[in-house]
């Protein structure tokens, strides 16, 4: 925490945004350029806002006061939920959650935003559209196996959906065509490098290099894994275990899954990966838990070559993860 910052915790919704300052003054603009530029009356070069990383809802205003030189903190939302947690807080209204987001800013060591390009927008705005295909897609084959289940192979209804799903298998492989052109045009020597670890594919290195902005967004392998849902959640009070231990479910779910599809590949051509998944097994742990670890390892490796600028080396032991 800077004493000479003016820090301001601001909750977004639809409509409006709810605005409070370390005094406890609370202000309510419109979400539009009206409103933002209403807020912009009551900040000064040392003011510093911090807002939950919300769906869509913050990026505008965001970017509004990056270009009008505010200083800005995008937070996980998980952080800044523990952190009223932590407080006991039991009031749940708009107001109050910017009152927790700027008690949370003077209590927490922040980051600052710096905004994404143009080609780093577009390929998450591909990343979020391909995400709705593969939903849609799930969807469509749920249903024609339900028909099938039924007897109905030759309907209307069957053609239609067969229809669907080539127009949806068109359009997906149009979008990773240009998201790959992008990561080509931007991050080439990193793409090359990540796909040097063996296992790690192609559709995985560039969902990496797109969702950690060429790995930018993260300073330890280990915050990499907790973003990617990858670490283990144990429930323990005293001397009782409440389950088994397991991933947790907060992270990135896509990001995950193709990890855990390429651990398998890891397992057959990664001697590394082959012993941490034999030796894992030998003590009596599941399978599951086993390719989890797999999945850390190539996360760690994919981390650390991003950050040594080397291409993979099986004998190469580097200084900036350990496993």
């Amino acid at each position: 925490m800077n004493k000479d910052t003016n820090y301001y915790g601001i909750d977004i919704s639809t409509d409006v945004f709810d605005v409070m300052d370390q005094k406890g003054v609370h202000y309510q603009f419109k979400n539009s350029q009206k409103g933002f530029a209403e807020l912009l009356k009551i900040l000064t070069k040392k003011s510093h806002c911090v807002m939950e990383a919300t769906g869509y809802y913050h990026y505008q205003l965001a970017y509004f006061l990056l270009e009008n030189h505010i200083c800005v903190s995008l937070e996980n939302p998980l952080s800044v939920k523990r952190f009223i947690q932590m407080k006991l807080s039991k009031i749940k209204t708009d107001k109050s959650d910017a009152k927790m987001i700027c008690e949370y800013a003077q209590n927490v060591e922040l980051k600052l935003w710096k905004g994404n390009s143009k080609d780093q927008l577009e390929c998450l705005q591909i990343i979020r559209m391909l995400s709705v295909y593969s939903k849609q897609s799930t969807a469509l084959k749920n249903k024609i196996h339900g028909e099938k289940t039924l007897g109905n192979t030759k309907t209307c209804v069957v053609k239609s959906i067969n229809r669907s799903l080539k127009s949806i298998k068109k359009e997906v492989d149009l979008l990773e065509k240009k998201l790959q052109e992008i990561v080509k045009k931007t991050n080439q020597d990193l793409l090359t490098r990540l796909e040097s670890i063996p296992g790690l594919g192609r559709k995985t290195s560039l969902m990496l290099i797109v969702l950690t902005d060429g790995f930018e967004r993260f300073e330890t392998a280990n915050a990499l894994c907790s973003y990617s849902g990858l670490t283990p959640t144990i429930r323990q009070s005293g001397s009782s275990i409440k389950g088994r231990p397991r991933i947790s479910k907060m992270g990135n779910p896509k990001l995950r899954n193709l990890l855990f599809m390429c651990s398998f590949t890891a397992c057959k051509y990664s001697k590394a990966c082959k012993a941490i998944y034999d030796r894992i097994v030998a003590k009596g742990k599941s399978k599951k838990l086993a390719l989890i670890a797999v999945c850390n390892k190539l996360l760690k490796q994919a981390f650390a070559i991003a950050k040594s600028g080397l291409i993979y080396d099986e004998t190469y032991r580097s200084t900036l993860v350990r496993n």
